[in-house]
């Protein structure tokens, strides 16, 4: 699914501008000059730090005619509050990450693919309906393939469909028979609606012991991960798959050339001295 996406869309400008507006307005308040104050009616005096109803009238004049003169506004009004909710998400991030360091990165029953001792760890986020994680796949299969000291935690997050949800625990339950990485390499390839039925025929496929596959999909062991991965995903602020971490950094959707970003990302970590966050 389609993640932190943007719009300029007026009806989104204007919502964006709102605050600003208002703080416009706030301040005009208590700046509103002599010969605004005049134009107003005669009429009781207003009360010290209060205006009157024309007065506020005239001021929501002012700043209407500016805004309609100077519509460029809007766009620094939406790139100013959009950098600033940017940096606020990032420093909850890295504060999630810290708290949750453990969970996300050495929890025993995550399924991991490529280098299970590798020195920097790269973690998914993923929905097999997800049709940007089915995109993925070939990258994130890619730099598993080029770099063999590499690390993939895999956090099955099934949020579009209960057809997901049956997906992930057949998922799940191929992990405990040693086949994780094979079914959901062919899992996400496989087309159509994923669901049940159809993680059943790519786990025969596969090779599976489907009498065991069934009893295991039911396990609380399977149960648990599923949920655990959901309650990590909100303490995070994950909204959206897929949601790639390398390290403490955060590679958010499915960007074009996400190979080469996932591989830049591993080796900048090296670079700096490895991924302390990855550690036990």
């Amino acid at each position: 699914m389609p993640i932190f996406a943007g719009s300029n869309s007026p009806s989104r400008l204007l919502a964006l501008a709102l605050p600003a507006l208002l703080a416009m307005t706030a301040t005009a308040v208590h700046f509103v000059t002599p010969a605004v104050a005049q134009t107003a009616a005669p009429q009781a005096t207003a009360p010290s730090g209060s205006i009157t109803p024309a007065q506020k009238a005239e001021i929501e004049t002012i700043i209407k005619n500016y805004l309609l003169t100077h519509p460029e506004v809007m766009i620094e009004v939406q790139s100013a509050l959009e950098a600033k909710m940017e940096k606020v998400q990032a420093e909850k991030m890295q504060k999630a990450l810290a708290e949750n360091a453990d969970e996300i990165f050495r929890s025993p029953s995550a399924p991991v693919a490529g280098n299970p001792k590798g020195d920097v760890t790269i973690v998914e986020f993923f929905d097999y309906n997800c049709g940007y994680c089915k995109k993925a796949l070939a990258d994130l299969a890619g730099v598993i393939q080029k770099d063999k000291n590499v690390r993939v935690v895999m956090k099955e997050l099934p949020i579009l469909s209960k057809g997901s949800e049956e997906a992930s625990r057949v998922a799940l339950a191929a992990k405990l028979q040693g086949k994780y990485w094979e079914f959901h390499r062919a899992m996400m390839e496989t087309q159509g609606q994923a669901n049940e039925a159809a993680a059943l025929r790519v786990a025969e496929k596969v090779g599976l012991d489907m009498p065991r596959l069934k009893k295991d999909m039911s396990s609380a062991e399977v149960k648990k991960e599923i949920a655990d991965t959901r309650a990590l995903a909100q303490k995070m602020g994950i909204q959206g798959t897929p949601h790639f971490l390398v390290g403490d950094r955060v590679v958010p959707g499915a960007p074009e050339g996400l190979a080469k970003i996932l591989s830049s990302q591993v080796e900048e970590i090296r670079k700096a001295g490895g991924c302390k966050i990855c550690g036990g």
